[in-house]
């Protein structure tokens, strides 16, 4: 398996500790388990998304874990402007803050909250499941522009994580770039459902939820990919991550860096696990295989 070099690493404006990030949405709900995860490994980690108004979620079950991923419907349920207290005391790590909102007044009035105590933000135009949000607006090349311009000109490092439910991700990426993105996020999860054979009915309370997992990584690399012949800013992987050779697939593809959410599942200590396989001091440098595979 191909090695690479150690150390820390700049991507989109965020100085990461190692090329690991943990997703959003996955242990990061309060400030104690987003400091957890950066003791295990990660070298950045993405909160959990906060929007303009304190969110409830839809009703149970909100998951389902499958053989290969899991389905999630959780309808984005977050404390609003109250979460600005759980990422005091960490202003000097890299944390980036999932933000979301219906109109661009919306995610420039969130970021606000945020400006001076994350390294970044993480624009949440992907969600599958929560009406008026996420990928219900993040399917709109405008509406990604201009939702991407809000936020970009507070000066502050702006990723913007991107739906795979789209006919050309391109055309986002692209929208998003135009708004001032520092780096796409490729992908958030992929709109599924399961029906309950002994209840005919749907398993999720939402009836539709969001795949994450190894199941959805083609999609996540094949994303990555497309991504990289369209756009000039860098990009992040984050799908299905599940080994260090998959991290390698992932930056031959142009991601610079991976985010890992569903890994974690099964693995708490993912981050070092990967860590162990993927660094060594004579590895590769990590410039010589991005983008590799293309051309």
């Amino acid at each position: 398996m191909v090695q690479i070099c150690p150390g820390p690493v700049t991507v989109g404006g965020v100085v990461l500790d190692n090329h690991l990030l943990l997703a959003a949405g996955i242990l990061g709900t309060t400030g104690a388990s987003l400091s957890r995860m950066l003791h295990l490994g990660a070298g950045g980690v993405v909160t959990k998304s906060i929007g303009p108004h304190p969110k409830e979620g839809h009703a149970g079950p909100c998951l389902v874990v499958l053989e290969d991923g899991i389905i999630n419907a959780m309808g984005l349920p977050n404390p609003s402007q109250a979460f600005v207290n759980e990422v005091a005391g960490l202003e000097k790590r890299p944390v980036i803050a999932s933000i979301f909102g219906g109109t661009p007044e919306e995610f420039s009035e969130v970021a606000g909250w945020f400006k001076e105590k994350v390294a970044g933000f993480e624009l949440n135009l992907s969600c599958p499941h929560a009406e008026g949000y996420g990928a219900a607006i993040g399917s709109d090349p405008a509406l990604v522009e201009a939702c991407t311009r809000a936020v970009s000109r507070l000066g502050v490092p702006t990723w913007v994580k991107l739906t795979p439910n789209v006919t050309d991700i391109t055309l986002i990426g692209r929208a998003a770039e135009r708004g001032g993105a520092t780096a796409l996020v490729a992908v958030n999860t992929v709109k599924a459902m399961r029906i309950s054979t002994g209840l005919g009915r749907p398993v999720l309370g939402n009836r539709y939820g969001g795949l994450s997992g190894h199941a959805i990584f083609p999609i996540a690399l094949r994303c990555v990919y497309e991504l990289f012949e369209a756009v000039k800013i860098p990009i992040v992987g984050c799908g299905g991550v599940t080994t260090a050779d998959n991290v390698v697939e992932m930056m031959m593809a142009g991601a610079q860096a991976v985010e890992i959410g569903s890994a974690i599942h099964g693995d708490v200590k993912v981050f070092e696990t990967i860590k162990a396989e993927l660094y060594a001091a004579g590895g590769v440098p990590v410039a010589d295989i991005v983008g590799c595979a293309h051309g």
